[in-house]
Formats: C-alpha cells, sequence, structure tokens
C-alpha cells in the first residue's frame, strides 16, 4: 500500500496583469489636472471679461458702441411719414444745469436741418441754474431769428421757474404756449442756497479755519454763519438775475410790458396751475403736444398732409442697449461734489438745488 505525499505547502498563485479602474477617492491622472487648469483658466477669463464689460457699462473706461451721445437721431412722430418740411420736437427734460450737452444738440440738429420749418418746444423741467436757463433761452432764440422760423411751446407736467424762463424763446408770437391740463408753472424768481452747519461742526469738534486773500472769498460757507455784508451782497446777485428774470418775461409775454405791475403780483415764486396760469396770462390755450405741433404747423403756413413730425433722441450706445435705459448714470466725482458746494443762483422750483448734471 502506497503512502499519500504529504500536502505541498500552499503555493502563491501565479501573477496576472489586470486593468484596475481608480476609486473615486483616487486622485485624478496628469491628464485630467491639465484639463481642471484649463478649466480654471477660462474661468477666471470669463471673471475679468465681465469685470472688463461692467467698467463698461458704468462709463468708467469712457468706451461706447452702436453710437455716441455726441449725436441725436431723428425719429418720425406724426403726420407723413415722407414729407418735404419738418416740425422738430425739441425736449427739454429734467433740472436745468449748464444748458450744454443734449438740449444743445437738439438745437443744433434743428438749425442745420433746412427741412425744419417750425419748432415744438415740448418742455418738462423745474428749472436749474440762472446760466443754464438763460443759455438755453439764447440759442433757442437764435435758432428762431437766423431761420426765421416759429417755436411753440408745450408744457408737460411741469414748467417752472427757468423751465418758464426757457419757454420765453417763443418771443412775441401770439397763441404759442400750450400747458396740459396737470401742468404747474410759474414760480418766477431766484435764490441762492445756503446751508449753515457751523453748530453741527461745532459739535464734532470741526472749525473753519480757511486761508484767503480777502474774507469776502470765503462768502458762502457752509462752514460758518452768514454775515449781514454777505447777506447783502449775494441779496444783490439775487435781484440783478430777478430782473433779468421779469425782462425775459416782458419781451415774451407783451402783455406784462404793458402792464409790469401785473407781473410783480405773479413774480413771487409760486407756482401755478394750468388754469391760474392761463387766467393771469402766464400761458395761451390749455392742450398738448398735438395742439402745440398743429399751432406750429398754422404759423409756419404749412400743408398739414405734407408734414413730417419728428422729435430728437439721444444716439444710443452699448450700455443704453444693454440696459434700455438712455440716460446716462449719474457718478458722484470730485467735480460734483465741488459743484454743488458752489454758491450758484437758481431758477428752480425745489428746496434743494441740482447735485448732478442729467446733460441739460
Amino acid at each position: 500500500m502506497e503512502s499519500t505525499p504529504p500536502p505541498e505547502p500552499h503555493a502563491q498563485p501565479p501573477l496576472r496583469a489586470e486593468m484596475v479602474q481608480p476609486s473615486p477617492l483616487s486622485p485624478p491622472p496628469p491628464r485630467r489636472r491639465r484639463t481642471g487648469c484649463l478649466l480654471l483658466l477660462i474661468v477666471l477669463l470669463g471673471l475679468g471679461g465681465l469685470s472688463l464689460f461692467g467698467l463698461i457699462l458704468s462709463g468708467q473706461m469712457g468706451l461706447v458702441a452702436f453710437g455716441s451721445e455726441r449725436h441725436v437721431r431723428e425719429e418720425f412722430v406724426s403726420h407723413n411719414r415722407f414729407g418735404s418740411d419738418k416740425v422738430a420736437i425739441i425736449t427739454l427734460k429734467g433740472v436745468i444745469v449748464s444748458g450744454e450737452g443734449h438740449m444743445k444738440r437738439q438745437i443744433d440738429q434743428a438749425l442745420e436741418d433746412k427741412k425744419v420749418k417750425a419748432v415744438v418746444l415740448r418742455v418738462d423741467s423745474p428749472g436749474g441754474t440762472v446760466s443754464g436757463s438763460d443759455y438755453i433761452y439764447h440759442y433757442m432764440r437764435r435758432m428762431a431769428e437766423e431761420r426765421g422760423i416759429p417755436i411753440v411751446v408745450s408744457m408737460s407736467s411741469i414748467a417752472a421757474s427757468g423751465g418758464y424762463y426757457v419757454s420765453m424763446a417763443v418771443g412775441s408770437t401770439p397763441d404759442s404756449i400750450f400747458a396740459e391740463p396737470t401742468t404747474w408753472t410759474g414760480s418766477i424768481g431766484v435764490k441762492i442756497p445756503h446751508y449753515d452747519l457751523s453748530k453741527l461742526l461745532a459739535d464734532w469738534g470741526i472749525k473753519e479755519d480757511t486761508i484767503a486773500s480777502h474774507h469776502l472769498k470765503t462768502m458762502g460757507s457752509f462752514a460758518k454763519p452768514m454775515s449781514e455784508e454777505e447777506r447783502k451782497i449775494f441779496q444783490g446777485l439775487v435781484d440783478d438775475s430777478f430782473d433779468r428774470f421779469k425782462q425775459i418775461i416782458r419781451d415774451g409775454r407783451p402783455e406784462f410790458a404793458k402792464n409790469p405791475e401785473a407781473l410783480d403780483k405773479l413774480a413771487t415764486g409760486q407756482v401755478y396751475t394750468a388754469d391760474q396760469a392761463l387766467e393771469n396770462g402766464l400761458v395761451d390755450k390749455i392742450g398738448f403736444v398735438e395742439d402745440a405741433v398743429d399751432r406750429a404747423i398754422e404759423l409756419a403756413g404749412l400743408d398739414g398732409q405734407k408734414v413730417r413730425v419728428v422729435k430728437y433722441k439721444r444716439e444710443p450706445t452699448l450700455a443704453s442697449i444693454l440696459t434700455g435705459s438712455e440716460s446716462r448714470s449719474t457718478q458722484l466725482d470730485l467735480a460734483s461734489l465741488f459743484d454743488v458746494t458752489t454758491p450758484r443762483a437758481y431758477y428752480l422750483h425745489t428746496w434743494m438745488p441740482a447735485a448732478f448734471s442729467n446733460g441739460q
């Protein structure tokens, strides 16, 4: 009987090459690292592009596309789209600061376009600076005189103070100022805003310590009370501007030239409704912009069937197209800060002066 050989020790199983899938926790292979870096780079570039895009929209870089706000574009409003003669609607909207900008560009456009035979000045403004209001008035009158074209005013929700001053650009043309039934107008007067913050600054331990060539050089400072000498000087500036305001009205409203006392009774700074303004001779008619257009056509001796009524709008920029807004964003900068703290005379129907420009 043969004996069974003893069992051999457990042998090591043969080695075989196998493909092993990396576990989810395994580090990514080098190629994936490169892919991840590339994606990260794309994301960073994208964020940088968004930042650049934001700067463009905010106007910080001054870049524009699809037009420039230095130009205006003409938009058809009514009557005959293919009419040979034009009635141009020039729009004055918002607080008047310098008088330049979009308002001046509208005037220039109408002045240069020989097809424009009459102008409707559409006013929706509480007024603004004395110089800005007079600037617009001057160039509106120059346009009318150089081209010999009539101007008709259409007052919107408000045409007060400087807004009324500019409306006198119609000259002595009869039945040329229209106010809507809900218009507020008048507010004939002048002011130089001043705020005495000296007590507040004293509580904060701040003292006026300006070095100047003369004590009147700092007149109007909000860091100290106004002296009687300063008040008398400022009152003289207001009185001169007020006299000019009333003279402009007498030039545009001949009935007040014949009866200046009647104007003095109205020129108290009070604002009037459309009906009150009509009763007191500040406006000629109660009506809407369409009525003003019809009157302009009549004054120019045009055929309404052959007239194209247009208005001027800002040339769109990249920012305005993407945001749907035509107005430029206002920015608080050093120039704006100095401007709002400068003593200045206003034809303005509000208790607070304008801090920012809207391009008018």
